[in-house]
């Protein structure tokens, strides 16, 4: 976040993205749509940030606050996470049936800018891949593509990527180098029956490779890139 470069020491760059997100964000939500219970929109931007990358839904969200003695419902917790995607603190990607070409039920968020999850919850829960996902999810949107969870055969493709009559089926792993890891990232894009493109993001650390139908890249070298 370009205002952070100012502040010389990392903790005091933490500091003002944390007060970024609870200015621009959490207040001027509480204020725009006049919420009473602040403190479930807290829990709610918190949730959101520690489940990136996971699939979710209002009922989910709902069911899981009421475990924690909160009383709300599904269609406030649907207008509170709408709220947060107007100021474009998270993104909505929806989940779509490959097989059966339409959406289906759940959804993933995408965090807008990871350094607001480092300023709010510091490393709790860190996982890498998901972070990496993250990234992924908003270059793919910069980039001008309409993106989708894809879903074939119950198994999940990371994303499904549109743009005109483009279209990139991705997955993204922080490390392929154990064979286990490498076969859950291929299979479900080997089972794709279309003729599309299909591309493994990952962190590599060498050049781009072919793995049958396949393109393996590095995450590095696909950031400089401008295409999918």
């Amino acid at each position: 976040m370009y205002g952070s470069y100012l502040y010389k020491d990392y903790e005091s760059k933490y500091n003002y993205i944390h007060e970024v997100f609870n200015t621009l964000i959490v207040r001027d939500i509480q204020t725009k749509y006049k919420i009473r219970n602040a403190l479930v929109i807290d829990k709610l931007h918190n949730y959101l940030m520690d489940n990136v990358s996971n699939l979710t839904s209002t009922r989910n969200i709902t069911n899981r606050f009421k475990l924690q003695k909160e009383t709300i419902n599904h269609k406030t917790v649907g207008k509170y996470l709408q709220y947060l995607s107007n100021v474009f603190a998270f993104y909505l990607i929806s989940r779509y049936d490959i097989k059966a070409k339409k959406l289906s039920t759940s959804e993933k968020y995408y965090l807008s800018n990871r350094a607001f999850r480092y300023a709010k919850l510091v490393t709790r829960n860190m996982d890498y891949g998901r972070i990496l996902e993250n990234i992924v999810a908003i270059e793919l949107l910069r980039r001008g593509y309409e993106i989708y969870v894809g879903v074939l055969y119950k198994k999940e493709i990371d994303f499904v990527s549109v743009k005109k009559n483009e279209k990139i089926y991705i997955q993204v792993s922080d490390n392929i180098s154990n064979e286990v890891t490498f076969n859950r990232e291929v299979l479900p894009l080997l089972e794709i029956k279309d003729s599309y493109p299909k591309k493994i993001i990952a962190r590599t650390r060498h050049d781009e490779y072919q793995y049958e139908t396949i393109k393996v890249v590095d995450i590095s070298n696909w950031l400089l890139k401008e295409d999918a």
